[in-house]
């Protein structure tokens, strides 16, 4: 009874190891392809569980999923105008044939990288060299990327890839050639900063001059109006007195004697020598009788 139950549990492991080894899962991010004795015999691109002969058959799984190609140095490039540009850049492809794959590129992810990356390359200097810097960096930079996508999926498609985008991470000048683009710029730059200055120079010149133009124009017109005020007062001041005069003469003299007393005696150190019998001290003469 021991002997029998040895050889049965010998024989349900023997059947769970040929079972489990002949059968395969494959998901949904993967394709497989079933080889037999090294020679393809199936490939299977659904996901789901499958079965093979156990020894004489062997699977291989193939990511399905888009996968990524990244350039690890920029690539220099010429324009049409002969002047180098620093590209860099990254291209999406995916496994559309997995058997073309495999029989191509022997199922090798670098290879594939490699042959993607050399038809990239191609249609990139075919492109560049057609066209300006200007083109390349903003003006036609996403018509390239399309362009170059086209070429590389018709390339691609020989070794059962698909390429699904091609993008330009970075365009610039090499180092050299930006020191003396950088250079001229400033130049430029520079130039156009000191005609600036010279133009508002002139320009301040010209508005300091007829600053002073006008305010010479308005000092001349407010001396000319005040002269014509003070002429106007001094005619007035004149009628005044000379209408005061006609009614009381006695009192325009004394006034007008009064004035050349503050006049005459207007500094303590002043000396007048005079007559005592002169008109001078006429009413002087007369206040000093008066008191008496």
């Amino acid at each position: 009874m021991g002997k029998f139950s040895s050889a049965l549990s010998g024989i349900l492991t023997v059947l769970v190891i040929a079972i489990s080894s002949s059968i395969y899962i494959v998901d949904e991010r993967e394709q497989a392809i079933l080889f037999q004795l090294g020679e393809v015999v199936d490939v299977k691109t659904s996901p789901g569980l499958y079965f093979k002969i156990p020894i004489a058959q062997n699977v291989r799984y193939f990511d399905s999923r888009i996968l990524t190609m990244d350039t690890e140095e920029p690539e220099r490039f010429i324009t049409s105008e002969k002047k180098n540009v620093l590209v860099d850049l990254f291209v999406k492809w995916r496994i559309v044939d997995v058997k073309q794959y495999y029989i191509s590129v022997r199922g090798d992810e670098a290879l594939a990288q490699t042959r993607l990356a050399q038809t990239v390359n191609s249609s990139m200097r075919d492109e560049f060299g057609n066209r300006t810097v200007h083109d390349v960096v903003s003006g036609e930079r996403d018509k390239i990327m399309e362009i170059m996508r086209q070429k590389a999926n018709v390339d691609a498609k020989k070794i059962g890839v698909e390429v699904v985008d091609v993008r330009l991470k970075r365009v610039d000048l090499p180092q050299e050639v930006s020191d003396s683009v950088y250079r001229r710029m400033e130049a430029e730059r520079k130039r156009v900063a000191n005609e600036l200055r010279s133009t508002g120079s002139a320009e301040a010149e010209k508005i300091r001059a007829d600053a002073d133009r006008q305010r010479e124009v308005i000092l001349a017109e407010a001396y000319r109006e005040a002269q014509k005020i003070m002429g106007d007062g001094d005619g007035q001041a004149a009628a005044i007195y000379a209408d005061t005069f006609q009614k009381s003469p006695e009192f325009y003299s004394f006034y007008r004697s009064v004035e050349a007393y503050k006049q005459a005696f207007k500094n303590k150190t002043d000396i007048l020598v005079l007559e005592p019998s002169s008109d001078f001290f006429k009413y002087i003469k007369g206040a000093a009788e008066g008191k008496k």
